[in-house]
């Protein structure tokens, strides 16, 4: 630890008490991993503030003295983007100890929620109220609030609610400076300039950390169902959405799936079994909801939204749940995919975005192109069809050394996947951000002014660096080493 590290350890421990400092090791080593096992790092020091002042005086602090600070929540990101380096120039702070929700609003369809809260203790909290929160992933048990709005989480009911950033009405965090925005009320029209709520969300604290937020909430769903249908391509899943989105507007997710992933988590995963009897190449996954008293059934909605898309000839085969434990077992299969394909072995996993009218053509061009320019590589496209957003998945070789492959061949695989995703206008990060993972190509891959941009917001808010370095953009070395 260096002289300006233990001076800010001192102090913190001295003003805000034991549990706001840890320096054993064992007990900071789960969170200098990220969740993947891909980047480890080191941290001399892990402190964790209990309020927002706390933060506000330990980043004031911080600045003082030079010392630099990785924010984390749940340590649930994809990318690396709340892994300290390896050298321990940085402290983490975690906001876990930050878990209250502050108020819920059910008449409002607001709730005010700290950083630290975790998203499936906020949806049950909601629901005790009659309200929901429609943002959902397979981390809901760990990941917190802060770090969804950090990194503008995604997950499987962007098509019909939009990402984290459409549903947070207002934010409260400390910039690196130590002040405190105090954005939370849910202002419906705000035009006082540059709005700093949304330049923070997906940030990744690299400009400031979120201490809480108010979300939007919606009411709470009644009755669900889900259906499980064959299809021959992804062309035919995006045709057989339009049908039905001309209809009704009570679809919330839509999952593509191919049948070859499909056998995967069969064969990996205990318990779980193939909803429909035969083979097909793709499989999707549509969810159906009421929210009303009186609203038609969400099973017999999705019969009848079923029938035009049999007729025109874009399903083979199709079952529809008939209790609330059917849709569990599908979405099971659906939420099990990452678990199953770690058992395959190494895998680049490009989290991207194409239009939505030409993921459909991507999904098959892409695994081709990957699987003719890599020989022994699998490639294959799984996630949110209705939103343009995929899980491209580059799975290495039979035999293939993990490290070897992810430093060789599995480098040159995501820039050649990237490389055909800006080449269709998309985006080589959807959801999960682009922390440290993704950063030298984000530069590659961008214009200039994008990141002359991202550089120039950096710098007026964090010109010394303290912040989060090393992700999503960095400063110059002598801007980024005071």
């Amino acid at each position: 630890m260096t002289p300006a590290q233990q001076q800010l350890v001192d102090t913190v421990l001295e003003r805000f008490g034991a549990k706001a400092v840890t320096t054993d090791a064992q007990e900071i080593a789960p969170w200098e991993s990220d969740w993947r096992g891909r980047y480890h790092g080191s941290a001399p020091a892990l402190l964790s503030p209990g309020s927002t002042a706390e933060v506000a005086e330990i980043i004031r602090l911080a600045g003082e003295l030079g010392v630099k600070i990785v924010p984390q929540g749940g340590n649930t990101g994809m990318v690396g983007g709340a892994t300290p380096s390896e050298d321990g120039s940085a402290l983490l702070l975690s906001t876990r100890r930050m878990n209250t929700i502050r108020s819920i609003d059910p008449v409002g369809n607001v709730a005010v929620v700290e950083a630290g809260v975790i998203l499936a203790n906020f949806h049950n909290a909601a629901l005790e109220q009659g309200r929901r929160f429609p943002l959902t992933l397979g981390a809901k048990g760990s990941a917190t609030i802060g770090g969804l709005v950090s990194t503008n989480a995604g997950g499987t009911q962007v098509l019909r609610f939009g990402n984290m950033r459409h549903l947070v009405a207002g934010l409260e965090a400390v910039l690196p400076d130590g002040s405190i925005y105090e954005g939370l009320t849910p202002l419906k029209k705000d035009n006082r300039g540059y709005d700093l709520t949304q330049l923070l969300i997906g940030a990744e604290g690299t400009i400031g950390i979120v201490t809480a937020a108010t979300l939007q909430l919606h009411p709470a769903i009644l009755e669900r169902a889900a259906a499980w249908v064959g299809v021959a391509s992804p062309e035919d899943a995006l045709r057989m959405l339009r049908l039905m989105e001309a209809r009704t507007n009570t679809i919330e997710s839509f999952e593509i799936i191919p049948g070859e992933i499909l056998r995967h988590v069969l064969d990996h995963i205990p318990g779980t079994r193939s909803p429909l009897a035969g083979e097909h190449a793709w499989h999707v996954l549509i969810e159906s909801v009421a929210t009303e008293a009186g609203a038609e059934p969400p099973a017999a909605l999705l019969g009848q939204l079923l029938e035009p898309v049999f007729e025109s000839g874009l399903a083979e085969d199709a079952v529809i749940s008939s209790s609330e434990a059917q849709v569990e077992a599908f979405w099971h299969i659906r939420d099990s995919i990452s678990e199953a394909e770690r058992a395959l072995g190494p895998a680049m996993q490009h989290d991207i975005s194409v239009p939505v009218d030409k993921m459909p053509r991507f999904m098959i061009e892409a695994a081709e192109a990957a699987e003719r320019r890599f020989p022994g590589v699998t490639a294959t496209g799984f996630g949110h069809l209705g939103d343009g957003n995929v899980h491209f998945h580059v799975r290495a070789p039979a035999g293939v050394d993990r490290d070897s492959w992810y430093a060789g061949d599995g480098k040159a695989v995501s820039r050649f996947v990237y490389d055909m995703v800006v080449a269709e206008g998309g985006s080589i990060s959807a959801e999960h951000g682009i922390g440290q993972m993704k950063r030298d190509e984000l530069v590659r891959l961008s214009p200039p002014q994008r990141i002359a941009a991202l550089k120039a917001i950096k710098m007026a808010l964090d010109p010394r660096g303290i912040l989060n370095p090393g992700k999503l953009v960095v400063l110059a070395p002598e801007a980024d080493n005071p």
